[in-house]
């Protein structure tokens, strides 16, 4: 595939400060606050909290991969039941946390566990919001791995239920915890590279890592004793199992088909790599230049286009308008292995495999997946650069288990909670429906329309199978 060449001309401003916006400022000066045992009425109200001094009693949605990681993370909490669909996965979590309670559907677990605090959520992204939705309104504090969800829509009405019940959440983007974004932030708030009107961000995600761009496999394959293939599927179009890609595909496209990593290529079950990566990387940016909705949203250029499925590789570009005194910007998106041309001033042999960069009017600032390494173009330049004062409060540990475990007891809002990231995974799913329209998406966010496809609704909100619906 050849990508087409964008350039974007970059206009000079008088203005070098960035002013942080409302939704982090009041974040960052509650934590401040905090801190000094000040507190914050408006982020201390919280539905079933325990004290500081008090475990919480923790139900697993999903008991392996990042879900295990998720379970580790909380574990110096309360246990007490686990749900999977998968009975070898629930038997090996089982080892770790003897004293839990077993499942194989959420809604029941969530019916029966009447006493429980909070969940984790880390399963396929198709069962975020149905798993979310129905532990919220029942007064649970929710941690969802990221994509928040599979749909602008459900991530609308995630954020706008968790104000509802009050309680503590959080995405699992765990970069946004991290050090390394708010070393990043300061540094562009302090001005170092002027206003920033254009950024890159890119990913080697999907090719080598699960198939995308193909046509499903015709037939089916016995389901596996172990798993329950009806409630894997859930809210989803049923679609009959299939266990393995045929032999001669294996070696471009892995092994399994869905179950139990390769569902992020299918548009049934998955988000591709904006759900898996763009909750990292574009994050960077949308903290650091205090981006909302886009206005347009386009890909540029793609491999050859599937129905069921996002392309090998994709383009895209979103456009948001001016925040105040920030200046209208351009974001980029590459996966794939796709990157942007590497910067004249850059010394450094090449761009890493997934990262971000910022061009602004007075300089250039390239960083890591998470905004980790921060680095200022040429990198040399940093070593005589004098880094801006801590202006962000640090999450102890870099810990998003600890941040929402602390919201959980009635402290401050996590920082990545759905008023944060529900807005954000609108944003970023916008770029799936372009890929799946084909063309430049006009967005209106104060409604969840797009102004010119009216065949994106049906996309922008999905269907559910009776039973499962958010």
């Amino acid at each position: 595939m050849s990508v087409k060449k964008a350039s974007f001309k970059v206009v000079r401003s008088e203005r070098s400060t960035l002013q942080i916006n409302r939704r982090h400022f009041i974040y960052t000066s509650a934590l401040a606050a905090g801190a000094l045992g000040l507190g914050a009425p408006e982020l201390m109200a919280r539905a079933n909290f325990k004290s500081p001094n008090e475990k919480l009693d923790i139900a697993g949605v999903g008991t392996a991969g990042r879900a295990a990681a998720d379970l580790e993370g909380v574990s110096g909490e309360n246990i007490v039941a686990l749900c999977d669909v998968d009975s070898n996965s629930l038997a090996n979590a089982l080892k770790k946390y003897p004293g839990a309670r077993t499942y194989s559907d959420y809604r029941v677990m969530l019916e029966k566990e009447k006493t429980i605090d909070a969940v984790t959520v880390a399963v396929p992204d198709h069962h975020h919001a149905p798993a979310a939705i129905r532990a919220i309104k029942a007064g649970k504090h929710v941690y969802v791995e990221k994509p928040l969800t599979h749909t602008v829509w459900e991530a609308r009405q995630l954020t706008l239920a968790a104000r509802k019940y009050k309680v503590a959440t959080q995405m699992g983007n765990q970069g946004h915890s991290g050090k390394g974004i708010r070393e990043m932030c300061e540094i562009i708030w302090a001005g170092s590279i002027g206003q920033v009107k254009e950024v890159h961000c890119w990913t080697d995600r999907a090719k080598g890592w699960w198939a995308q761009g193909v046509h499903r496999p015709p037939g089916s394959d016995p389901v596996p004793a172990h798993l329950d293939w009806d409630k894997w599927i859930g809210p989803a179009p049923m679609r009959p199992f299939l266990n393995a890609w045929p032999a001669n595909l294996q070696t471009r496209l892995g092994k399994n088909v869905y179950h139990p990593f390769d569902w992020r290529g299918w548009w049934d079950f998955g988000c591709g790599a904006l759900g898996d990566m763009a909750c990292h990387i574009m994050d960077c940016p949308q903290m650091a230049l205090k981006l909302g909705p886009p206005d347009t949203v386009e890909m540029i250029s793609s491999s050859p286009i599937v129905p069921e499925m996002p392309p090998v590789e994709s383009v895209l570009r979103y456009e948001f308008p001016s925040r105040g005194e920030l200046p209208a910007c351009t974001l980029m998106w590459y996966d794939s292995g796709q990157k942007p041309a590497k910067p004249a001033e850059m010394e450094a042999e090449k761009l890493g495999d997934n990262g971000i960069l910022f061009i602004g009017d007075k300089g250039k600032l390239v960083a890591g997946v998470y905004g980790e390494s921060p680095k200022l173009l040429p990198e040399s330049s940093m070593a005589d650069y004098k880094r801006p004062p801590q202006t962000i409060p640090r999450v102890p540990e870099n810990s998003p288990h600890k941040d929402w475990i602390r919201a959980c007891k009635g402290g401050l809002a996590a920082c990545s909670n759905f008023d944060i990231s529900g807005p954000f995974t609108e944003w970023v799913l916008l770029g799936n429906l372009a890929m799946r329209l084909g063309k430049k998406l006009h967005w209106d966010s104060e409604h969840m329309h797009v102004t010119n496809a009216p065949e994106a609704e049906a996309l922008i909100r999905g269907s559910y199978r009776e039973g499962w619906e958010v």
